[in-house]
């Protein structure tokens, strides 16, 4: 199978029709071998309703509906684990997403033997203080941080390698960074390519100015697990180590200061350097300790789903 088309929906009946007709002629004029798989994450509009009757019209529209809302990430690692195509391509279902695009992104990986190509929205047809201006200040901390120079982390549109989405853990709310997941996984030859972007035609936008909040805290979690992740002690413990021995060199001078030097003088509890001591520490000890359990925790694989299904279609 040539392409996997997945797409993560939340509340969108009203385009799912229009989008699934475009998306079929894209792949008709290019003679394409595909599947489209809809995730439904938990709408409470008729979405599902529409995805099981585009469903009857082949065994190439498959759905996978959520119990309730999980959120993206997570809709978009149960696509992942059902794509077959050799090129996985992620969209989303607003119709802001241009389908036309699919067939160069498609060259670019399977001829230019790119590993992934993101999308990047130059021109963009959303609000400018609530959402253009927040996304250029992200995008810009996510390229110095990640070492990724990508113009737009979070366009929707995307093209994969199926081997890059079978080794990468989509979870959280990282599905901003899977360009960096993917690096971090190893696979290193990232693209990106001009997209056509369009303004809303249903519907409102189901993200609100607290996901640049939470986008920023992501990337601070990314930016240590790329970094620390497989070997937590090395950052936790050098903390822990470095406080521990200045806590100690603190309480070292106190003692020989009382023992030998002014053997009248204040009490050591009445010294700040007996804070400073005892403060420094027991905070080594603790990050001490947080690096060690991190390694334990290492240990224990993730066996829970993080989303639970209610339905599936053609799957």
């Amino acid at each position: 199978m040539d392409l996997s088309v997945v797409i993560p929906l939340l509340n969108e009946q009203e385009s799912l029709n229009e989008l699934y007709d475009w998306i079929a002629k894209v792949m008709h004029s290019h003679s394409f071998s595909y599947e489209i798989i809809f995730i439904d994450d938990g709408s409470t509009d008729r979405s599902w309703d529409t995805i099981q009757e585009l469903s009857q019209k082949g065994n190439h529209v498959k759905g996978i509906r959520f119990l309730k809302n999980f959120g993206k990430s997570q809709a978009l690692h149960a696509g992942f684990i059902e794509a077959q195509g050799d090129v996985v391509i992620t969209m989303d279902a607003d119709l802001q997403d241009n389908p036309e695009e699919i067939p160069e992104m498609y060259d670019l990986i399977t001829k230019d033997n790119y590993d992934l190509i993101s999308g990047w929205k130059k021109k963009r047809y959303d609000s400018v203080i609530a959402k253009n201006l927040p996304s250029k200040l992200f995008n810009a901390a996510a390229r110095r941080t990640s070492g990724v120079k990508l113009h737009d982390f979070n366009c929707g549109l995307k093209a994969y390698k199926n081997i890059v989405v079978k080794n990468i853990d989509v979870h959280g709310e990282m599905h901003r960074y899977i360009p960096v997941l993917s690096k971090n996984a190893g696979f290193t030859k990232i693209g990106e390519k001009v997209v056509l972007h369009q303004a809303r035609k249903y519907g409102k936008t189901k993200f609100g100015m607290s996901r640049f909040i939470n986008g920023f805290l992501d990337l601070v979690t990314i930016w240590f697990m790329s970094r620390f992740g497989k070997r937590p002690m090395h950052f936790f413990g050098l903390i822990g180590t470095l406080l521990f021995i200045v806590g100690f060199c603190f309480a070292l001078y106190l003692g020989i200061d009382k023992l030998f030097i002014e053997t009248g003088g204040r009490l050591i509890a009445q010294r700040p350097e007996f804070y400073i001591a005892l403060t420094s520490m027991i905070l080594g000890t603790q990050f001490f300790l947080a690096g060690f359990l991190g390694e334990i925790i290492l240990t224990s694989k993730r066996s829970k789903e993080r989303y639970n299904i209610s339905e599936r279609v053609n799957l």
